[in-house]
């Protein structure tokens, strides 16, 4: 193995470890307590190896966010194969997006703490536009094929969207899902799969 293979490696596996720090903090802590300072601690490395590696705490943050857009994204995709029908693939996706929220509470936090992204964040985001194309996709086919063919289904996708966080968002406040939420989430995607 010769130098530059041999620097690339180890700069993957410092990179690792960064990661691999951020997140063990973020999962004892809170994103709230996650620094710089704290993952050079953890690692044993100077802030500046640190940096080297990633601008800032908000590129480490990117990192996390994009990893969760794309794990969600693979989860409703998967889901989506199991379902010949658009609106059973909308009723099992809604049930995989709650899953995913609690079982992966950290990355979820990160994806959406300040709510739904905004266009803007879309169009900068491929794991997004993936994620976002996977449902738009069975809310168009549903609409095409429903009783409402001309409905806007980018509209209908927002509603979706919103119906989904939101719910999570009023459960993430109580810290659990409890099994109340579910019935509330079932019966709020009967309604939104009635209206397309």
């Amino acid at each position: 193995m010769g130098i530059i293979e041999r620097r690339q490696r180890q700069k993957e596996e410092v990179r690792g470890l960064i990661l691999e720090a951020a997140w063990k903090i973020a999962r004892e802590e809170g994103w709230q307590a996650l620094s710089i300072r704290r993952i050079a601690d953890a690692i044993e490395y100077s802030i500046p190896v640190i940096y080297a590696h990633f601008a800032n705490k908000e590129a480490i943050l990117a990192e996390f966010t994009c990893q969760g857009f794309t794990m969600l994204a693979d989860r409703l995709n998967d889901t989506k194969t199991t379902q010949p029908e658009p609106r059973q693939q909308l009723e099992a996706m809604a049930q995989t997006y709650w899953d995913f929220a609690f079982e992966q509470k950290e990355y979820y936090q990160l994806m959406f703490g300040l709510g739904i992204p905004a266009c803007e964040a879309v169009r900068n985001s491929p794991e997004l536009q993936q994620l976002t194309a996977i449902m738009i996709d069975s809310i168009g086919k549903a609409v095409a094929s429903g009783p409402y063919p001309n409905a806007d289904a980018f509209l209908k996708f927002h509603t979706y969207w919103s119906i989904l966080h939101g719910l999570v968002s009023i459960q993430m406040i109580k810290r659990d899902a409890d099994p109340l939420g579910q019935l509330i989430l079932k019966d709020a995607v009967a309604g939104f799969i009635k209206s397309l």
